[in-house]
């Protein structure tokens, strides 16, 4: 009997105990939504809204000024895209830019942690000053950089003549223009890299580099055996996110070179701002939009799939 009642009891108390637990579940969800839902409203106004009128528009001649006579034009803009040769260009000029900053930016970044990373005096006012430039505006940074490389009065040019080399025009260059912006930008955006990889090599476990020094490796050895593969999960990460950044380039061009010389800056983002804005042609601003985006997806599966980690057995 005794038995009997102590099951009774306990059943109770689990059901009590499931019923509460029940009770907080509900309130905890409720709870969460509620926290949500101002980001959810702003991100269905800001994303997902511009999506659904994008693909709209990308079918259309929507005109900004005339925006009720918009017509159903099919797959025009889509084929306008293979004959514009600005536009080729344009994206021919992101893809130079990723090429070159990405491996740039990403070295300078990592290259900076290793030195930030020992423990030396002093070594956390160089850390600060490694990452202020990525705290800044980048249209101050532009501008900044425009006087600076100004090719009659700018201070580069100055200290390069002092030193014997002749003045360069830089953003006036077609053919340095590009390779200059390239430039600042991996010195402006290494320092948020620099810090995440900082955070990586804190993590590494010690005692590795203990075993290599007693297995008389050489700084090179352990670098390449033991930093990169303890980093591979971080650097899929960052070239992942430095990848689509280095797409999504309109800042630097607009502020430093206006797109010019001869287009040889202009990018893709520029351009569709361009047409959408200035011409005011949305409808073939928002074709060019839609393929941007499906390229940025499939570039970024591509590098997913070339940094898949192998599984655990």
């Amino acid at each position: 009997m005794k038995k009997l009642i102590k099951r009774i009891v306990k059943v109770r108390n689990t059901t009590e105990h499931l019923k509460q637990s029940e009770h907080y579940k509900t309130r905890d969800i409720v709870s969460a939504y509620g926290f949500l839902t101002p980001a959810l409203i702003l991100a269905i106004l800001f994303i997902v809204l511009p999506i659904i009128l994008a693909f709209t528009y990308g079918f259309t001649d929507y005109y900004l000024l005339k925006p009720n006579d918009k017509e159903y034009i099919g797959l025009e803009n889509f084929k306008r895209m293979l004959t514009d040769e600005v536009l080729i260009q344009s994206f021919k000029n992101t893809l130079k830019f990723v090429v070159f900053v990405v491996p740039l930016q990403l070295s300078m970044a990592l290259g900076l942690a290793l030195i930030v990373n020992k423990k030396i005096r002093g070594v956390g006012f160089f850390r600060t000053a490694y990452f202020s430039p990525a705290v800044l505006s980048l249209v101050v940074i532009s501008i900044l950089w425009t006087v600076m490389l100004n090719p009659t009065s700018g201070l580069i040019n100055e200290l390069l003549a002092n030193v014997g080399i002749s003045k360069q025009p830089f953003l006036s260059s077609a053919s340095q223009a590009m390779y200059t912006i390239i430039g600042i930008s991996a010195w402006s955006g290494c320092g948020y890299q620099m810090m995440i990889f900082l955070a990586g090599l804190k993590n590494i476990d010690g005692s590795l580099y203990e075993a290599a020094d007693i297995d008389g490796a050489n700084a090179f050895q352990k670098f390449l055996f033991i930093t990169i593969p303890s980093l591979k999960p971080i650097l899929m990460f960052l070239v992942i996110t430095t990848t689509i950044q280095a797409f999504k380039l309109i800042v630097q061009p607009m502020v430093m070179t206006g797109g010019g010389p001869d287009y040889s800056t202009i990018t893709i983002l520029q351009y569709i701002y361009e047409y959408g804005f200035r011409h005011r042609n949305i409808g073939y601003a928002s074709a060019i939009t839609l393929v941007f985006t499906i390229f940025l997806v499939v570039i970024s599966i591509i590098i997913k799939k070339l940094f898949r980690e192998e599984k655990v057995a």
